[in-house]
């Protein structure tokens, strides 16, 4: 039976699954559970930090972020002061034992803050959370807008190790149609500083299935960023999110979610796209994520924003213990972020020493996720590893899940003994195979999220 065929019986793109489960199966924690009874008993001796800035110069047409456009004179600074504020807090519940293995910087826009609000940042990572940016992976995301020199400068002065730009592509026609407003000139330019940065590892965005791109256009974009020699490259389907820009368009302008068509050309882009880079020597780490010979591993992959253990200062960021995940509350609407953002930089210290919106882990959901954030690597999952956390086998506790992959092609018969991984057509279908692995908890509170 030709996999291919089998496997696209499926709606190959469904949900991109970068954290589980997601904000949307979060809900107001009614106790308010403290911090420092959270994180007492849970290992903290290689801790993972996120800073989130939710500040952008545009938003593009395909962002559901929490990020809002511009900020009015004085809400940076006020902003920074609120993370210094939580900073102090988180802290303090952690206690003098935390350390800190990795960071990074998210948004929203990181370099949206001039060089000297940059400075501010790393010194609150470095000094309020107690983080050696020196010492450890520190990955940061910026636009070509912003990566300007003297931002640059301050970032690998701070031992920044990654960079990624969100470039989507190189054909001015597609970033307008994918409503990001940016000239290929200006960002060849901004490729050229952070070269001249000497920032070791250089990650590029790009986006296919944009409404007029075709398998020349995308080919084209792929030469434009190979032409950098980045150590990292990611490859994201394009998705028409609700509450976007894209998604306030008619139907068919670009094409719905669910059109087979649109589906189908997406597959055979991201094809292309993979046959590309696996003919350039890149290896090929998930559905999205392809590394260069060579390239170190500086804490960028698709599951490291996962791991127990990751502490998220700022107001949208999560943060992860074995038995709870948290955050601040969650919008799309641009009036809701900015009802959020105000409010978050209005909140006294004490205010950041609990935890407010969240999802309890049960055993159940833990094992999901620990599936679900190995399986969708392209290496794939131990068994034994597994059996060694959970004690149980993978097998016996996703029996139909497995037997539905298998049968689809979806999983390597020819993978080593005892090691679960996912076959070429799989990881092409990562955005399928995620989605039925979410819990009926899960989904039931994902549907019954009123999204603003």
């Amino acid at each position: 039976m030709n996999i291919s065929t089998l496997g696209s019986t499926v709606r190959p793109y469904q949900s991109y699954v970068y954290a589980y489960p997601h904000k949307t199966a979060y809900r107001p924690l009614v106790e308010r559970p403290a911090l420092r009874e959270l994180w007492a008993a849970e290992p903290k001796d290689a801790l993972s930090l996120y800073l989130h800035i939710p500040f952008c110069e545009v938003r593009c047409g395909f962002c559901n972020l929490f990020t809002r456009i511009g900020a009015p004179e004085g809400l940076v600074t006020a902003y920074l002061d609120a993370l210094e504020r939580q900073a102090g807090a988180v802290r303090e519940a952690l206690g003098e034992e935390a350390r800190f293995a990795a960071a990074a910087f998210g948004g929203g826009t990181p370099t949206f803050l001039e060089a000297a609000e940059l400075e501010r940042l790393c010194d609150i990572a470095e000094k309020g959370m107690g983080a050696d940016l020196a010492a450890v992976p520190l990955s940061v995301e910026a636009s070509p807008a912003t990566a300007t020199a003297d931002r640059l400068a301050v970032l690998a002065g701070r031992g920044t190790t990654r960079l990624s730009l969100g470039v989507q592509s190189f054909v001015d026609a597609e970033a307008r149609s994918a409503v990001r407003p940016q000239r290929r000139a200006d960002v060849e330019a901004a490729l050229g500083r952070i070269r001249e940065a000497g920032i070791p590892v250089l990650n590029i965005d790009l986006i296919y299935g944009i409404d007029g791109q075709t398998e020349d256009t995308w080919r084209h974009s792929l030469d434009a960023a190979l032409a950098w020699r980045p150590e990292e490259l990611y490859l994201y389907p394009l998705y028409v999110r609700p509450l976007t820009g894209l998604g306030r368009k008619e139907a068919g302008e670009p094409e719905a979610e669910g059109d087979p068509e649109w589906d189908e050309r997406r597959l055979r882009l991201y094809r292309a796209g993979r046959d590309q880079l696996l003919a350039h020597g890149y290896e090929q780490v998930s559905m999205r994520m392809f590394r260069a010979p060579g390239a170190p591993a500086t804490g960028g992959e698709d599951h490291a924003c996962q791991t127990d253990g990751m502490v998220g200062l700022g107001c949208g960021a999560r943060s992860y213990t074995s038995a709870l995940h948290y955050s601040f509350d969650y919008a799309v609407d641009m009036r809701e972020i900015r009802g959020i953002v105000d409010d978050y930089v209005s909140r006294p210290a004490a205010d950041f020493a609990r935890a407010e919106h969240g999802r309890w882990m049960t055993g159940d959901e833990a094992r999901r996720r620990h599936l679900l954030q190995s399986v969708l690597q392209a290496e794939g999952m131990a068994a034994a590893e597994y059996r060694a956390r959970f004690g149980t086998d993978p097998a016996e506790d996703f029996p139909a899940e497995l037997a539905r992959f298998a049968g689809r092609g979806w999983l390597d018969p020819d993978a080593a003994p005892g090691r679960l991984r996912l076959s070429p057509e799989g990881l092409a279908h990562s955005d399928a195979l995620g989605p039925e692995l979410f819990s009926p908890a899960v989904r039931a509170a994902m549907a019954a999220y009123d999204l603003k």
